[in-house]
């Protein structure tokens, strides 16, 4: 059920007048159609006042308890996998969304077609890279390390299983395509100037997405503070990509990857808010159980709201692209972490200017 503390936000909580397919048992193997939530006025106005280019979004859209949110019905987390992306896509504020599933297996060129076809032409995916090549190691179904990747950072596996079936199946539809590199074996650690000029030489075989669709930036994401270094930023800079800022406890606080950012403006903005700090390194069954169904906000960050408004509103009055996708254990539920961003943006939009 909706949060009761966020009248009005999304919409009454009834539902609207459907067809009577909604208000009927289906018969069997018949699917029930995903239906959107039906929208405040008052959110279309907020969306109306965002930046163009700035896409806010969630990490995947399968989750039962987003019911009267962004779906108007009752479904399950199979239907809403299958079925639920064009419903989403209709919210005024959803204007991007997290491919996750890419990064467990690589997806081919029609799969990413198909979800170009469910989104309206300004919608922006933000995609994850396989970990086929993007993860130092290979890893067990608990995500213990067995052994090293002979394919970790593979520039030409890279092109073939990610780059080339994006760019031809979402086209332009494509907003930023995510190298997340899992956090590390020690052992790796050991030799952190290797790994740069291994991630550099990566870097320069691949093409520069935005000569290839007008949106598209690349973006490389770690989960380890070593790699937070001036070498970092000059081998981004100069071979064309982005840090994918993320709010993520294994990292600094969010005010300790400012200066990276800083010091490669000007230029597009992506960000990921993975999990809320309190719940430690390793906490995304915990914040999982506490904010199941994650259709309420339980541990507000405002803190870190008001840092993203302001790198947002700044990226995007600049005239660049500005990707963030949320996870619902940021702070309970993303779809509202999402709605209450929006508005500290618009708000940071027209505060007094700073000194």
């Amino acid at each position: 059920m909706p949060d009761p503390t966020q009248p009005g936000l999304f919409g009454p909580d009834t539902l609207p007048d459907v067809p009577n397919v909604m208000q009927r048992r289906p018969r069997r193997n018949e699917a029930v159609p995903v239906l959107p939530a039906p929208v405040d006025p008052s959110v279309l106005a907020l969306a109306r006042r965002l930046p163009p280019r700035l896409h806010l979004g969630t990490s995947s859209w399968s989750f039962p308890g987003w019911q009267g949110l962004v779906w108007a019905g009752e479904h399950s987390s199979g239907e809403l996998s299958k079925q639920g992306l064009p419903a989403y896509a209709q919210h005024p504020l959803l204007t991007s969304v997290c491919l996750d599933r890419s990064f467990y297996k690589p997806m081919p060129t029609e799969a990413y077609a198909a979800y170009a076809e469910q989104v309206p032409a300004d919608f922006r995916f933000m995609v994850k890279a396989p970990a086929l090549f993007s993860d130092a190691a290979e890893r067990d179904a608990q995500g213990r390390v067995q052994r090293l990747n002979p394919h970790w950072l593979d520039p030409a596996l890279a092109m073939e299983q990610f780059i080339t079936p994006v760019l031809a199946g979402l086209g332009e539809r494509t907003g930023a395509l995510v190298i997340e590199i899992s956090p590390l074996p020690t052992a790796l650690k050991r030799d952190m100037n290797a790994l740069l000029q291994r991630l550099a030489r990566f870097l320069a075989a691949l093409p520069r997405l935005s000569e290839h669709t007008p949106d598209g930036v690349l973006a490389v994401e770690v989960r380890d503070a070593e790699w937070l270094t001036p070498a970092l930023r000059d081998l981004l800079r100069d071979h064309g990509a982005r840090y994918c800022l993320s709010v993520h406890p294994r990292l600094p606080p969010l005010e300790a990857q400012l200066p990276l950012l800083r010091a490669l403006w000007p230029g597009p903005f992506v960000g990921r808010w993975n999990l809320h700090r309190m719940h430690g390194a390793h906490g995304y069954e915990q914040a999982k159980a506490g904010y199941a169904p994650f259709n309420q906000l339980v541990d507000e960050d405002v803190a870190t709201r008001q840092t993203l408004a302001r790198v947002l509103h700044a990226t995007a009055h600049a005239g660049h692209a500005a990707y963030l996708c949320i996870n619902n254990k940021a702070e309970g539920s993303a779809p509202l972490s999402v709605a209450a961003l929006a508005r500290q943006i618009v708000a940071e939009a027209t505060a007094p200017r700073r000194a």
